[in-house]
């Protein structure tokens, strides 16, 4: 779980256990979610049902795409974009430079 978030890392960690061992005393998941949500003062349990499913991802409890495959992602994305731009602008400079090269030297 290492998203931005307005919530420390230590809190998401905690409400994510909090869930686990309050489980049994609820009859849902969600009802147990939506608890510990208000007691630790989460926005939406949602969010709190988000960051589950996320840790067991991470965990390897269910499949989908862990926090470091898409921090990695996304680190490449940026960088791919930043290749990007640079390409454009050498392109830019190549094609400059060769229609200078093209043109005939003014005689004197």
């Amino acid at each position: 779980m290492s998203h931005k978030s307005p919530y420390p890392r230590e809190l998401r960690e905690r409400a994510v256990r909090m869930v686990a061992e309050v489980r049994p005393n609820y009859a849902t998941e969600y009802a147990a979610i939506r608890a510990v949500a208000a007691k630790l003062g989460i926005g939406t349990a949602e969010t709190l049902r988000k960051w589950g499913r996320q840790d067991q991802i991470d965990t390897g409890q269910r499949p989908g795409r862990t926090s470091e495959e898409s921090a990695e992602l996304k680190r490449l994305r940026r960088e791919n974009a930043e290749l990007r731009r640079a390409n454009e602008i050498l392109k830019a400079a190549a094609s400059f430079f060769a229609a200078e090269l093209d043109r005939p030297l003014p005689r004197s």
